[in-house]
């Protein structure tokens, strides 16, 4: 009896390899559907029971090709209901053109092509590359505070530590980054234990802030994760969605409104976001409800103006929908945080210049001296040239930066400075027009994309 359940086993995976292989998943990219946009359809052949378990993370894997080529995803629609699944992109690049680059149309129809697509681990297609001996990676996580990076920074470089590269995320008090670091001497990854000890215990004192109340981490990792993904893993870690401290996003007006709904007919669970537009929004949001082990269903997204517009039917991994109000809080949090910790708002400073040990000890201790703390940091290195991005705010205040402490900056960094650009975006109409004109949308919309789940259910 048990030859014959393994046996049946057997031939349940042999067959549905064998329909993969004659319904291999198709990406369909068109030019000619939408006159401002690029339209990419992913149909797929029957996802099998095999496949069930895993069929959650091929969304965010096939966003996150997309992003991580700085393509905008201007509208979406999902629809995984049953044993098929189709999604459908509407894309434009940075300047709101459409994709008409041969190499890069080529490169995404093999990314997302049979074999990537039904993989069980996703792809890093960017962000932080593997562990290897080349670096040395840096994990994060404290309280966050003005001149934080700063001192990281002279940490490192005091223990002859160069950073290639580097990501840093604020939100509501707390901190993450992951930062690759090589050896001074030898420009490769740093390997004696007892010296990676020492500094990882110095970045903890640095990291737990002056009150010490809330736990600090730092350790050296090896790293096959998108690096924006484990930002997020590590904030969610961290429960920075669940602080006492003010949100990131000053003004009420602006904050990601955030609905939890039941669709009991259909057995989901609603949800429905609206917030200001920005990249890589869609992948927040699917990344922070595949980390939870929630599975998109179905799903339409509205972005690319002002506002944004998310609406995703979505059970447990489990197969029940969100089955108590806790929960229901929980993920409104953890969905409000994860489109905040990407702070876009505040001054903008793009740096382009020749690497060298301590350029970035030097850089944001002028950033200091200036009374401006950090919000998000992406730093790399290119060809010998060091590129780095930083969204920088008034440490004393909310208001913007002044246009003399700009003046400095520039004076202070000199022909590093590519572009400084000072944005504060306030709400449209339809972001701040209250709760009762959000819940009457909702449900509305709510309404329209019901029909369309039974449509295709």
């Amino acid at each position: 009896m048990m030859m014959s359940h393994q046996l049946a086993e057997v031939d349940d995976d042999e067959y549905s390899k064998l329909i993969r292989r004659m319904n291999p998943p198709r990406v369909v990219i068109d030019n000619e559907a939408c006159e401002i946009a690029t339209v990419i359809r992913f149909p797929s052949s029957p996802v099998s029971q095999v496949d069930s378990m895993n069929k959650h993370g091929i969304l965010l894997e096939v966003i996150q090709v997309l992003t991580d080529l700085d393509l905008i995803i201007t509208k979406a629609y999902m629809s995984s209901d049953g044993s098929w699944f189709m999604d459908v992109f509407n894309v434009t690049d940075r300047d709101g053109n459409k994709v008409r680059d041969r190499e890069l149309i080529s490169y995404i129809q093999k990314s997302l092509g049979a074999d990537a697509c039904f993989s069980s681990k996703l792809s890093n297609s960017a962000g932080i590359t593997p562990s290897s001996k080349e670096n040395t990676f840096i994990e994060m996580t404290g309280t966050d505070r003005p001149g934080l990076l700063s001192e990281i920074c002279a940490v490192l470089a005091n223990r002859n530590c160069n950073v290639v590269k580097a990501e840093l995320w604020t939100h509501n008090a707390r901190v993450a980054a992951v930062v690759c670091v090589t050896d001074d001497a030898t420009g490769r990854a740093v390997e004696d234990p007892e010296r990676l000890s020492a500094i990882e215990d110095l970045l903890c004192n640095v990291l737990k802030g002056d009150d010490g109340s809330r736990a600090a981490t730092a350790l050296s990792a090896g790293h096959d994760t998108h690096t924006e993904r484990r930002l997020h893993q590590m904030m969610f870690g961290d429960r920075d969605y669940d602080c006492g401290a003010s949100s990131s996003v000053d003004d009420e007006s602006r904050k990601p409104q955030v609905a939890v709904m039941d669709c009991s007919e259909k057995d989901y669970s609603v949800i429905i976001l609206r917030s200001k537009d920005r990249p890589k929004l869609l992948f927040d949001t699917v990344c922070t409800l595949t980390d939870m082990q929630y599975v998109v269903f179905h799903g339409t997204v509205d972005a690319g103006g002002e506002e944004a517009y998310q609406e995703y039917y979505i059970r447990h991994v489990d197969g029940h929908p969100i089955s108590s109000e806790a929960e229901r809080q929980r993920l409104i949090k953890c969905l409000e945080a994860a489109i905040e910790r990407r702070f876009t708002e505040g001054l903008e400073v793009v740096l382009r210049t020749q690497d060298r040990v301590g350029l970035l000890s030097e850089i944001t201790r002028v950033f200091r001296e200036n009374g401006l703390t950090i919000r998000r940091a992406e730093i790399s290195t290119e060809g010998g040239k060091a590129v780095d991005t930083f969204y920088l705010s008034d440490a004393s205040s909310c208001d913007a930066v002044e246009a003399k402490t700009i003046d400095s900056i520039r004076r202070e960094l000199g022909a590093m400075v590519v572009r400084v650009k000072q944005s504060r975006v306030l709400a449209s109409p339809e972001v701040s027009g209250g709760p009762g004109f959000l819940f009457s949308n909702l449900v509305k919309a709510s309404l329209q994309s019901f029909r369309l789940v039974r449509s295709y259910s």
